[in-house]
């Protein structure tokens, strides 16, 4: 298994490298001590200064002035960002990004990449459904009059809902199809109940009473939603390794300084072996991480289908890190517990992106029924 990145995916990740370098995690509230949200917006200098570096761009087809990479590209650069905690929607973006360049109309795509891409234009994704419990296809009804479609329904817990342009979201028609809908944020029969993060960001209950779409606003292709979904989750394990990674390296800087009986902590038998184990929980949701990306880039076939590699990936993203911040938490004593030093926003991040990614034991089932279902010669 090879998993060295080409030249354009290194040189996305030496660009993201040095934009998130000036992000500091503690640079809005703590969401321990804030009763609402940390922030009514996402950072729009750090937004400007992605579009500036054609980050905001890097999915995006050259005919529409982009760099014209893949999802892995994507994963590297979201990785990057969870390190620093960047309050931005560039998971949302740049997945609505891959789904509009492969399946929108020439026309809408002509319209909204540009703007994406320069950071013009931001989408969000609308992919919990009702109430975070359900296939998100079911939480919308979209009825077809004409040249325009007709939506009723509720998503919850979408990211930036307030302070995006459009919002991506998945809407099923009386036949029982799966449609996506580009629904922008200030539009009629539109409306919001704030709600908030585990990591205290501004999400929205975005609830559609009789909202009117024009159909060219409408992608109607029945693989679009399954392929967006599947880069949502793919990404959402790139936070997560992203994430974990950073908060072993704090570990591993505050144990091999902190001393107890005369000696660093980090050689401590128990401790180093707690580490170790972390350690290898990273390079484990690493691995399961990029097969899984390769095989949605690529579409290569495997002796089961894409949806195994990202259950693989799912259950050690949502486990493993939750054991690395766990583990970060115990091992730096009460100092991870306090609210002017960093590790408890980890902590808060890395408990909404297990939420994100639901329990291992749900994708434990979900691949038993794959390999049941597809013999392994």
């Amino acid at each position: 298994m090879d998993f060295t990145f080409t030249e354009e995916q290194q040189a996305a990740v030496e660009a993201a490298r040095a934009v998130f370098s000036g992000v500091a995690p503690d640079s809005v509230p703590s969401p321990a001590l804030t009763p609402g949200a940390v922030a009514d917006d996402f950072d729009r200098a750090l937004w400007h200064k992605l579009a500036d570096a054609d980050l905001l761009s890097l999915p995006i087809a050259p005919e529409h002035g982009g760099a014209g990479l893949d999802a892995i590209a994507l994963c590297l650069v979201l990785c990057e960002s969870a390190k620093v905690l960047a309050r931005v929607p560039l998971l949302e973006s740049g997945a609505a990004a891959l789904t509009l360049q492969r399946y929108a109309t020439d026309e809408l795509r002509a319209e909204v990449l540009p703007r994406i891409g320069t950071g013009d234009l931001v989408v969000t994704v609308a992919a919990h459904g009702r109430t975070g419990h359900e296939p998100a296809d079911l939480a919308v009804e979209a009825q077809q009059e004409g040249t325009e479609w007709v939506l009723n329904g509720v998503q919850t817990a979408v990211p930036w809902a307030r302070t995006a342009d459009r919002i991506l979201l998945p809407a099923h028609t009386p036949d029982g199809r799966t449609v996506l809908v580009l629904v922008p944020r200030i539009h009629p029969g539109v409306t919001f109940d704030d709600q908030i993060s585990t990591s205290g960001e501004p999400h929205a209950e975005v609830r559609l009473d009789s909202v009117r779409i024009s159909d060219r606003e409408t992608l109607t292709d029945p693989a679009a939603w399954e392929s967006l979904r599947n880069l949502l989750t793919t990404g959402t394990c790139a936070l997560a390794l992203g994430l974990g990674t950073r908060v072993l390296a704090m570990t591993s800087d505050y144990t091999g300084k902190r001393e107890q009986f005369g000696y660093p902590v980090a050689t401590f038998q128990a401790v180093a072996c707690q580490a170790a184990d972390r350690f290898i929980d990273l390079r484990a949701m690493e691995a399961t991480l990029w097969q899984a990306a390769w095989r949605l880039t690529t579409e290569a076939d495997g002796p089961l289908p894409l949806a195994g590699d990202i259950a693989v990936a799912k259950i050690w993203a949502s486990e493993g890190v939750r054991r690395v911040v766990q583990t970060a938490q115990h091992l730096h004593g009460g100092f991870g517990a306090d609210t002017d030093y960093p590790l408890h926003r980890y902590h808060a991040w890395a408990k909404q992106l297990e939420l994100s990614l639901g329990p291992a034991a749900a994708h434990e089932e979900s691949l038993r029924e794959l390999l049941a279902a597809h013999q392994l010669s």
